[in-house]
C-alpha cells in the first residue's frame, strides 16, 4: 500500500501512541461492545442472539492472545504473567457461563476487568513506558 493513505495513517498511530495506549484503548473497545450488547440484550432490542455471542467472542479473542503471551517466554516478571494467565483463565469461564446461561449480568465482571486493566496501562508513566521498551545497559553493551 505504498504511497496510500493508510501508510501515512499507520505511521502516526506508531509514532503518536504507545503499545500500552493501544492495549488499553482495545480492552476499552471491546468493554464498549459488550456494554452495548448487555444493554440491548437487557432492553429486548438485540437484534439477534448472535450479536450477544459476537460480543463474548470479541472480547475472548482478546484474552486468548493476552494469555498467549503471557505463556510464552517474555520480560514480563514470572508473578504477572501468572495473574495474566489466572484472569485470562477467569475470563474464559465467566465467558461460557455468560453463553451457557444466556445471562447479561455475567458480563458486568469482564466490563469491569477489561476497563481495570485499561486504566492500568494507561497510568504507566511515559517514561517508565520507554525504559521498558529499551534495551537494557547490558543488552547495549553485548
Amino acid at each position: 500500500m505504498t504511497g496510500s493513505g493508510y501508510g501515512a495513517y499507520d505511521k502516526n498511530i506508531k509514532t503518536t501512541e504507545s503499545p500500552h495506549e493501544t492495549d488499553a484503548a482495545v480492552l476499552e473497545h471491546a468493554a464498549q461492545i459488550l456494554l452495548a450488547a448487555q444493554t440491548l440484550f437487557k432492553a429486548g432490542k438485540l437484534e439477534q442472539e448472535e450479536d450477544f455471542f459476537m460480543a463474548l467472542n470479541y472480547n475472548q479473542r482478546i484474552w486468548t492472545v493476552i494469555q498467549a503471551f503471557a505463556a510464552e517466554e517474555n520480560s514480563l516478571p514470572d508473578q504477572l504473567r501468572a495473574n495474566l494467565i489466572s484472569l485470562s483463565i477467569f475470563v474464559d469461564k465467566q465467558t461460557y457461563k455468560a453463553l451457557a446461561e444466556n445471562d447479561p449480568k455475567k458480563l458486568d465482571v469482564l466490563i469491569n476487568i477489561n476497563r481495570q486493566i485499561a486504566a492500568g496501562f494507561r497510568s504507566i508513566p511515559p517514561a517508565l513506558e520507554k525504559a521498558a521498551s529499551e534495551p537494557s545497559v547490558e543488552e547495549k553493551l553485548a
